[in-house]
């Protein structure tokens, strides 16, 4: 009689054990190893220099004989770049800085939010906006920097890679790092 109640509860116990609702686990992300940060200067023909990160590879884009003075920056390992783009100012800077900040508001349709960070050094005279853009939109960073009378330099961060914010995440504030050395060390020539 023992065995037969043990036996009775054991088969009861199995059977209703066995019909639990599955849910699935939710996604998960690689973990990102992010290098040391180290930076480069760079000094060129270009009419301005600045620090970059040692990970980083500076080069000129394919059509670099027409604009001299463009740059990018690229980080193949995280598939990012930042492409830089230098002009001249002639009583024009107006026009330069509502450019950009056209661009950068372009993103409205798919951003969460865009929060600009002023940028200001009157003893470098390193004048400028930096544009954070939070959601899966194609840049999550764009800035300029200005010394309002001969130089104007803009810059945006892409990444070849479908926007995610919630994985790109931890990579964006990391190169969003950089970018802020750079306009923190930037100098004009």
């Amino acid at each position: 009689m023992k065995w037969t109640v043990i036996a009775f509860v054991s088969i009861i116990l199995f059977l209703t054990g066995c019909h639990h609702t599955y849910v699935p686990k939710p996604r998960e992300y690689f973990r990102i190893d992010l290098p040391e940060k180290k930076y480069v200067v760079f000094k060129s023909d270009c009419p301005y220099e600045f620090e970059y990160p040692e990970y980083g590879i500076l080069k000129k884009p394919g059509f670099s004989s027409a604009e001299p003075c463009w740059y990018n920056i690229s980080i193949p390992k995280y598939k990012a770049t930042i492409y830089l783009t230098y002009k001249d100012v002639n009583n024009d800077l107006a026009t330069h800085t509502e450019d950009i900040r056209a661009l950068v508001y372009k993103h409205i349709v798919k951003a969460d939010d865009i929060e600009e960070t002023l940028i200001s050094d009157d003893s470098r005279k390193v004048y400028g906006i930096i544009y954070d853009l939070s959601g899966n939109t194609a840049t999550s960073l764009s800035f300029f920097v200005t010394d309002s009378a001969k130089h104007f330099l803009s810059g945006s961060l892409y990444f070849s890679a479908s926007p995610n914010k919630d994985s790109l995440a931890p990579v964006i504030q990391f190169f969003r790092e950089d970018v802020v050395h750079l306009t923190e060390t930037l100098k004009w020539k």
